[in-house]
C-alpha cells in the first residue's frame, strides 16, 4: 500500500494521477454497486430531463426513427406520449 501526503495508508489505489487524483477500486467497486440496484443515473440534456426510456422505445419500435428524434420530440411536448405521438402523426 502506498503512502499519500499525509502519512495514511491509500486504500487500493488504482493509480495515481500527477494532478492529485487516483481511481480507487473500492470507490469504484461502489459506485458500480450503487449502478446496480438503483439503475443508471438519468442524465440530463439542456437543463431538461430525458423522457422516460419505455416511451423513447415505444416510439422508437413503432415508427422506426432514431432515438435521438423520438427523445427531442417527447422533450417537445412536455414528455407526454400521446400529445408526441399526435406530433408525428401530424407530420411535426
Amino acid at each position: 500500500m502506498s503512502r499519500n501526503g499525509n502519512g495514511r495508508p491509500e486504500p487500493e489505489v488504482i493509480m495515481n494521477f500527477s494532478d492529485g487524483y487516483s481511481y480507487s477500486k473500492s470507490k469504484l467497486d461502489a459506485a458500480c454497486v450503487a449502478i446496480l440496484e438503483n439503475g443508471p443515473v438519468k442524465t440530463v440534456k439542456d437543463g431538461k430531463a430525458l423522457p422516460k426510456k419505455e416511451d423513447v422505445d415505444f416510439i422508437v419500435n413503432e415508427f422506426e426513427i432514431p432515438r435521438a428524434q423520438a427523445e427531442k420530440v417527447l422533450v417537445e411536448n412536455n414528455k407526454d406520449l400521446v400529445q408526441a405521438l399526435h406530433a408525428l402523426v401530424k407530420g411535426h
